[in-house]
């Protein structure tokens, strides 16, 4: 079936939410992408900081079929062995609580909502502008992003948004909050690193009131900024986190994850789902965190990270670049355009966030190598 079938069946029958590139992939492998016509592409996107492991690595696609041959589904109604482990391996990396698991990030962080407002009955939810939080009802009404609200209203209440400001963050904060909901590293919206001042404040508010500090990790865990979590490089601990993204080697899957203060807020009957942390999913983010949670791993990122991030500051027209470890982005004028024209004319895949930002997220194993070539192949676009 060629892409212009797919564009054919697409018009007709898939609903319009997403504005696609004429490009179909039909295979990966590690930082390497090939599509319908054999044409390799250098892959610095990682499907959104999924693949974090790279595409089809082979302990995760071992352990997928492994277990698919074995057991697929047999809902959270029974035990099953990877999912214990992995909620066992979560808690003891992290926040030393429990783990309720989920099928992406969205539904963590409605989970985590939901945690909050059981806790204290009716508080309010703070979170900073920027924000992204997810498209679901209560993720969305966290995500104070006009053209993403608007068309959706009414949205769920009890949100209240605050400047990226230590003070009027702490001025927000009283005895009728629940929940401060933050990311470290705010990726949607740009690779917006918040401030360990900001970070400082909202912990100290949360101890002053008893709200519940949670730091949603869905794009900055996993290795991404250089530690397994973005939190431990920021001296703050958060009551609770959430994940997703590159948890599961390119599985969905999404967890939420407590502090030992906030265990034993859900009963059983006030939250669930089908499907999450089914078997499969689950023995792939225990194969993911195999690759992902090695000191050596963890220490490549940093480096890679210095070397992509010293090579943008040096590419012509680049205005601006920030972000931690392989969560960067590059202020450009019209990065649609760029965009665009890297996966077309150079075989490069990147993501523009907005009119005036790229991002790079690629693959936690990229090599050197391939950081050089992916910034050859920006320069001879800009240069």
């Amino acid at each position: 079936m060629s892409l212009h079938d797919l564009q054919a069946l697409e018009r007709d029958h898939v609903l319009p939410t997403y504005a696609r590139f004429p490009v179909e992939f039909v295979r990966g492998e590690g930082c390497l992408l090939w599509d319908d016509e054999g044409r390799e592409y250098l892959d610095f996107l990682a499907g959104i900081s999924v693949v974090s492991v790279g595409h089809c690595h082979p302990a995760v696609v071992g352990a997928i079929t492994e277990q698919a041959a074995r057991l697929m589904h047999v809902t959270n109604l029974f035990y099953t062995a990877p999912a214990m482990r992995l909620a066992q391996r979560l808690s003891r990396s992290s926040l030393g609580g429990r783990v309720y698991f989920s099928n992406s990030g969205a539904e963590a962080n409605e989970a985590a909502i939901k945690l909050a407002r059981k806790r204290r009955r009716g508080g309010e939810i703070v979170v900073v502008e920027q924000a992204f939080h997810g498209r679901t009802y209560g993720a969305l009404s966290a995500t104070p992003q006009e053209a993403k609200q608007v068309p959706f209203a009414p949205l769920v209440p009890g949100f209240r948004v605050v400047p990226k400001d230590a003070e009027a963050l702490d001025a927000a904060v009283g005895e009728g909050t629940a929940a401060v909901l933050l990311e470290p590293v705010q990726g949607e919206t740009g690779i917006n690193p918040l401030s360990d001042e900001l970070l400082r404040a909202a912990r100290a508010a949360c101890d002053r009131t008893g709200a519940a500090l949670i730091f949603d990790e869905i794009q900055s865990g996993m290795g991404r900024t250089g530690t397994l979590w973005a939190y431990e490089q920021t001296g703050v601990v958060p009551d609770a986190l959430t994940a997703a993204k590159a948890l599961g080697g390119g599985m969905p899957i999404g967890a939420l994850v407590t502090g030992p203060a906030l265990a034993d807020v859900l009963e059983p009957g006030d939250h669930g789902s089908t499907f999450a942390g089914g078997p499969v999913a689950a023995a792939a983010a225990l194969a993911a965190l195999d690759v992902i949670d090695r000191p050596e791993l963890l220490a490549h990122v940093f480096r890679a990270g210095a070397r992509l991030e010293e090579g943008l500051r040096e590419m012509p027209g680049v205005r601006r670049v920030r972000g931690r470890g392989l969560m960067l982005a590059a202020d450009l004028p019209d990065a649609p355009a760029l965009v665009r024209r890297a996966l077309l004319e150079q075989r490069l895949v990147l993501n523009a966030t907005g009119p005036g930002t790229v991002r790079f997220l690629p693959p936690l194993v990229v090599t050197s190598d391939q950081v050089d070539d992916a910034l050859g192949r920006l320069y001879a676009l800009l240069g």
